[in-house]
């Protein structure tokens, strides 16, 4: 298969294995590219991509901004808080008006569900869900499958444990569908308040003991705590939070043997996990910022390639 089976990519849910499959091959030939002294291609050189995002973002933004510009696109930058839409401009508008200067790409983060899957239906150039609300955000979970893949090989029966604010999290349900897709065990792990009440409708279990969830795991993949998004407070302090549910050193040191860590960041610091297990040669966070790069670049690859 040399081609993927979607226009757009709107969320994992809609990517067959293949799909998946076809992306990590095609990201493992960027990333040989990305180890070069000249770090450029010319794939996409005529191809013009608008990074449209209406909620705040560095790492995703800067990450497929240097996508982009490794593959030689041309690009538009919009910032939704410097723009029409404080004046009331629809998301269709504000769409229209970038398309009128000839986008064939539109990489976009909303904070409402499914505003991609919406876009997808009024207009012409290929999506890429850069985060949808608390929905999903899939080039986040295929970055952090494929850098599971590096460490661990195939993630077939591989248990992958998933601990903190399950509820407000779009990577952890983008990586819940992928994990799946892949053959992998999903546990979540996180205080009740945190975990929605649908998850295990999912195929996934529950656990709310950090140190059993963690003994049983080939991988712990620590999320933060989203306090923008925490509109109450679901668990008493963050001191109790840390004690009961952030990857410490001495919470490590009781295991037999330790998971490969991983943060979708940016990391809280001593909340979700110590400095030092952050820093540690059991963590993989930087590989993962690496890895999106390359993971970015194969995504808009493909998606031009169907245009």
């Amino acid at each position: 298969m040399s081609e993927l089976s979607v226009k757009h990519l709107l969320g994992i849910k809609y990517l067959t294995e293949d799909d998946i499959q076809l992306i990590f091959e095609t990201a493992d030939h960027f990333k040989e590219v990305l180890s070069r002294p000249i770090k450029k291609v010319p794939s996409l050189r005529d191809v013009t991509i608008a990074n449209i995002f209406f909620e705040n973002s560095t790492r995703t933004k800067l990450s497929f901004e240097l996508a982009q510009k490794r593959l030689s696109a041309d690009v538009i930058n919009f910032s939704a808080g410097q723009s029409s839409v404080k004046k009331g401009e629809t998301l269709v508008d504000t769409v229209n008006n970038i398309l009128a200067m000839k986008v064939d790409m539109v990489v976009m983060r909303h904070p409402n569900p499914g505003a991609g899957v919406f876009l997808s239906k009024h207009i012409e150039a290929s999506i890429i869900n850069a985060g949808d609300g608390a929905h999903e955000h899939p080039t986040q979970a295929l970055l952090d499958a494929y850098s599971m893949r590096e460490q661990l090989g195939d993630l077939s029966g591989k248990k992958v444990l998933i601990v903190g604010d399950i509820l407000h999290s779009r990577v952890a349900l983008s990586n819940i569908f992928l994990m799946q897709k892949l053959g992998a065990k999903v546990t979540v792990c996180g205080p009740k308040t945190l975990i929605p009440k649908y998850i295990s409708s999912l195929g996934v279990d529950v656990e709310h003991d950090l140190d059993r969830a963690l003994a049983q795991s080939d991988v712990a993949n620590m999320l933060r705590i989203q306090n923008e998004r925490l509109d109450q407070s679901y668990f008493p302090s963050t001191r109790e939070y840390v004690m009961q549910y952030g990857l410490t050193d001495q919470r490590l040191s009781g295991l037999e043997r330790i998971p490969l860590i991983m943060h979708p960041g940016p990391i809280n610091r001593g909340v979700e996990i110590t400095s030092s297990i952050a820093d540690s040669e059991h963590s993989i966070i930087l590989e993962q910022v690496a890895n999106g790069v390359a993971i970015r670049m194969a995504v808009m690859y493909l998606l031009a390639g169907k245009q």
